[in-house]
């Protein structure tokens, strides 16, 4: 059986985070049948893991859903936008984990923001750290801005970045060519 973790770090209850993450994991599903997930709700663990950054030492709950999360075979990750970049929750939460721990895991970035100015989150904040983790990150990553709930296209990019998680999940490329190449000029040709 696959197993996928789901770690969010929304700070309401609910929360725009919370929706975004449920939302990718339920894609996820789709595409891939008896897949077992596991979602961890950082704010319910912040004190654990302010413990544990102190300390160095996890409690027992934190070693348990550290351990889910590097024990599953993929992981999608998504935080809210503080300040350009994840929040110190969702960071604080990465500086628990091994530096190799997620070695070769895919992994599904997304954020939420209220605006759209802060997309940039996913590229220049969430890529990067988990690129140093050494994590495979899938192509799409999904930003949603308060404007986004709603909207067209966010349904079109959760299936996208989703069926991305699962093909490399099933250990398949990322990413399928284009059906037809379409040159420039059709495009702007409406064709």
């Amino acid at each position: 059986m696959t197993t996928l973790a789901v770690v969010q770090a929304g700070l309401g209850s609910p929360s725009s985070t919370q929706m975004l993450a449920t939302r990718l994991a339920e894609g996820v599903e789709r595409f891939v049948p008896g897949l077992e997930v596991r979602t961890v709700h950082l704010r319910d663990l912040a004190r654990d893991i302010a413990d544990n950054v102190v300390t160095g030492f996890p409690s027992a709950r934190l070693r348990e859903v550290v351990e889910s999360v590097v024990g599953a075979d993929g992981l999608i990750a998504v935080t809210p936008t503080f300040n350009a970049s994840y929040s110190g929750l969702f960071k604080s939460f990465v500086d628990v984990l091994e530096p190799e721990s997620l070695a070769g895991k895919p992994v599904l970035i997304g954020a939420t923001g209220g605006t759209e100015r802060h997309s940039l989150v996913l590229d220049h904040a969430l890529r990067p750290l988990f690129a140093y983790m050494r994590a495979i990150v899938a192509p799409t990553g999904v930003y949603a801005a308060s404007s986004d709930w709603g909207a067209e296209g966010l349904p079109g990019r959760v299936d996208r970045a989703a069926g991305e998680l699962a093909d490399l999940l099933a250990g398949r490329a990322a990413t399928k060519p284009a059906e037809r190449f379409v040159p420039f000029e059709e495009l702007l040709a409406g064709r």
